[in-house]
């Protein structure tokens, strides 16, 4: 089998595992899809789709970005998270650990947040009572939000403790919170995003029409 790179789009040739072995049985089952004009997901390797001209392409998985907007006060609960995240298979975010010296920060972190697959808004008593960066970012985030097809999950806020989410943003987006139980906060918010990337795969695995 000629190998593909795990990112982009490459052409592969048909796979040839030994028989009666578990690859192979699930080589021919990938083959069998193929032939039937459907795509086929394998999870946390990439996905197998026709190309229309009696080939196939496989599309393979890359980390989600997900880019962390905080206030300086709520770091060390950002860096956890970012932590966290990243051990999970995502590819985080946050400033503090991503800019260059000398570099153009505004711009980048625009550039960091039309990029991202998600934006996760971190909560808590200082930070929606406090002017700053990260108000900016979150207006700049929901201005992406909004060029997304509707029913995706983008703008994600979460709630460090006690505090009251913007009206403005209660109106059109579900909290979680990462209190009292930052572990159980976590998993969630993994589980949520990760229900948006198969949605995302699931659509890309759908034949185009002619």
């Amino acid at each position: 089998m000629r190998k593909a790179k795990t990112t982009g789009i490459k052409k592969a040739s048909a796979p040839r595992p030994k028989p009666n072995s578990s690859i192979y049985d699930l080589a021919q089952l990938v083959l069998r899809c193929l032939s039937e004009g459907t795509g086929v997901d394998i999870e946390g390797l990439g996905a197998f789709k026709p190309d229309g001209a009696g080939g196939y392409l496989f599309l393979g998985e890359t980390k989600p970005q997900v880019f962390l907007a905080y206030a300086v006060e709520d770091l060390p609960f950002a860096g956890k998270l970012f932590e966290a995240l990243a051990k999970h298979g995502f590819e985080p975010w946050l400033d503090k650990r991503k800019l260059l010296p000398g570099q153009n920060w505004p711009r980048a972190i625009e550039r960091a947040i039309e990029a991202s697959s998600f934006f996760v808004a971190c909560m808590s008593h200082r930070s929606v009572t406090k002017r700053g960066r990260f108000h900016a970012d979150m207006r700049y985030a929901l201005d992406c939000a909004s060029m997304q097809p509707l029913g995706e999950t983008y703008f994600i806020p979460v709630r460090l403790d006690d505090c009251e989410v913007p009206a403005e943003i209660q109106r059109s987006f579900q909290y979680l919170d990462l209190y009292p139980d930052w572990g159980k906060g976590v998993q969630h918010l993994i589980d949520v995003m990760r229900q948006q990337e198969r949605k995302q795969r699931r659509r890309n695995l759908k034949p185009r029409a002619a």
